[in-house]
């Protein structure tokens, strides 16, 4: 573990007095965050960092306690999944005798160079918020699920070596298709991938050239499912019909195949560049007659 910044005055609590906010609710964000209730006199915190928090706190005032809450959830849980990440590869470097620097080091120039890219994705996704969705507000767009055909028996079969290979190149690749098309990956699942493109036609080609990776090693078989509709962003997630139906449809793909819905079969049907075929109303969960469409490339 590195150390706490030279710097630091504060402990846990000596920061929620310093904020002036009620220590019941600096409890429920800490916890919120990730950390355990637990009692520490450890300095941690900054004359900068109370600044920051501060700020926060003054902004937070304006919402209610739940959305509060749960902003700092998926702010902790995104950054825990992140850094149990970083410390195994850490330890892995600090472990090679060619690697000469030390852990505490390799930490900071993580710290700078992790700054840099959030800033970089904070400045674009502030402006495209400008000029397309915001949170909590409907976002019309094309939700893609991409899933791993058999991965539950899949797992069983290989190691974990070849299934770290396997992991690694499915989001490597998908997540380079989505980005190729203007397309944004909202999250990975272990076995899947949700995507968002606002963009129909986009949409559509993006889930061509991630059905032609299906069976090329180390990726196995592929299934996709795009839906076109409003959907409710919030807190970096995705909710709504579109989400639902997608899910759906990537299920009753068969590997390598691509079905869409109806909305997006309607937006992109006079486009030469893709095929469209109607197939018979699919009975799946939540939908007894959903009406899809299996997209594919042109016939030469």
């Amino acid at each position: 573990m590195t150390a706490p910044s030279s710097d630091a005055r504060y402990s846990r609590d000596e920061l929620v007095e310093a904020l002036g906010i009620d220590p019941e609710y600096g409890e429920k964000i800490w916890t919120a965050f990730g950390f355990a209730r637990q009692h520490s006199d450890a300095k941690l915190f900054s004359d900068a960092d109370v600044a920051a928090f501060r700020l926060f706190a003054r902004g937070a005032a304006q919402v209610d306690e739940a959305a509060q809450i749960a902003t700092a959830r998926t702010i902790g849980q995104s950054l825990a999944r992140l850094a149990d990440w970083q410390a195994d590869q850490l330890t892995e470097f600090d472990q090679n005798p060619d690697v000469t620097w030390s852990i505490n080091d390799m930490a900071k120039a993580l710290n700078r160079i992790q700054q840099l890219v959030w800033r970089l994705h904070l400045e674009i996704a502030l402006e495209g918020s400008r000029s397309s969705h915001t949170d909590h507000a409907d976002w019309n767009t094309v939700i893609g699920f991409v899933d791993v055909v058999g991965y539950t028996s899949l797992s069983r079969q290989i190691d974990h070596h070849e299934l770290n290979d396997l992991i690694t190149a499915f989001e490597d690749r998908i997540s380079a298709v989505v980005t190729r098309y203007d397309g944004q990956v909202i999250k990975t699942l272990g076995d899947g991938i949700l995507f968002a493109n606002p963009d129909p036609a986009s949409s559509a080609l993006t889930a061509l050239d991630i059905a032609d990776l299906s069976d090329q090693p180390p990726i196995p078989r592929l299934r996709i499912g795009l839906a076109h509709g409003e959907v409710l962003a919030r807190l970096g997630d995705v909710f709504g019909e579109p989400v639902n139906i997608a899910a759906r449809l990537c299920g009753s793909a068969r590997p390598g195949k691509i079905l869409i819905d109806e909305n997006l079969a309607d937006a992109i049907e006079d486009d030469d560049r893709v095929r469209l075929r109607s197939i018979p109303p699919l009975s799946v969960r939540g939908y007894r007659r959903l009406r899809a469409h299996a997209l594919s490339r042109p016939k030469p």
